[in-house]
């Protein structure tokens, strides 16, 4: 890995950690960033896995330290998520590299959507039956498992049903983000599928920006990232999908 990968990574993963610690979406930068230097589809998620255990692991304590975070809220959601993560990591795991790297590129711009539409907040007036909601944590499970990015805006959407404001949703969807991370790390490390130098320096980039996005977060900060997250992650989806290559 070259200085300019290296800091490539260092600065779209201190990005890409503020993103993911105040909506999400992080992975949409992080995982095409990757590829960028060179490392192929798969490898590329698996690799990425490392450097979200390490931000959720920040963004967790910045949460923490702001008041943000409840063990009686989280843990219903970790059981249905956790099964689904197994399942979805798993089958990620025996997808060949150009067919993962043109499914994600396609994923790329509907997540970017959603990322930029902001969940109601306020209590439903209707709310989702339990199982329902079981349903629905597994089916995201599942899919963080497998590709992970957007995993934490639709854990939002979810949450918002439920009542809870954007900072305690965004607590909640840290903690079973990292719960969900660790369990598809070691599927990914037994397939061979992590390359150790570029997640560590792609972890201390993410780590650092969860932090300071959490620490933003409770501040009421996250209206700050939108635009660039549109530019960035349009000309990144582009190159996934195979528009334009590096010379």
């Amino acid at each position: 890995m070259s200085a300019v990968d290296a800091l490539l990574l260092l600065v779209g993963g201190f990005f890409a950690g503020v993103i993911n610690s105040m909506a999400g979406g992080g992975s949409l930068i992080t995982v095409p960033l990757l590829s960028l230097a060179g490392i192929g589809g798969t490898l590329a998620n698996g690799t990425n896995r490392v450097a979200v255990l390490v931000q959720n692991a920040s963004s967790a304590l910045g949460y923490a330290l702001g008041g943000f975070g409840s063990g009686r809220e989280t843990l219903p959601v970790l059981a249905p998520s956790a099964l689904g993560a197994l399942i979805g990591s798993f089958g990620a795991s025996q997808i060949d590299d150009q067919l993962f790297e043109r499914v994600f590129g396609l994923l790329m711009l509907p997540l970017l959507a959603l990322s930029l539409w902001q969940p109601k907040t306020e209590t439903s007036d209707r709310p989702w039956p339990l199982w329902l909601s079981l349903l629905a944590f597994f089916v995201i499970g599942a899919y963080g498992g497998a590709v992970q990015a957007g995993v934490g805006l639709l854990l939002l959407l979810v949450l918002a049903r439920s009542g809870r404001d954007l900072v305690t949703a965004n607590a909640i969807k840290t903690v079973v983000i990292l719960a969900i991370t660790l369990i598809a790390v070691p599927v990914f490390v037994a397939n061979d599928q992590v390359r150790w130098i570029p997640a560590l320096v792609l972890s201390v980039g993410t780590g650092s920006g969860g932090f300071v996005g959490a620490s933003a977060a409770v501040r009421g900060g996250e209206r700050l990232i939108r635009p660039v997250l549109i530019l960035v992650v349009l000309v990144l989806a582009s190159r996934m999908l195979g528009l334009w290559e590096l010379v």
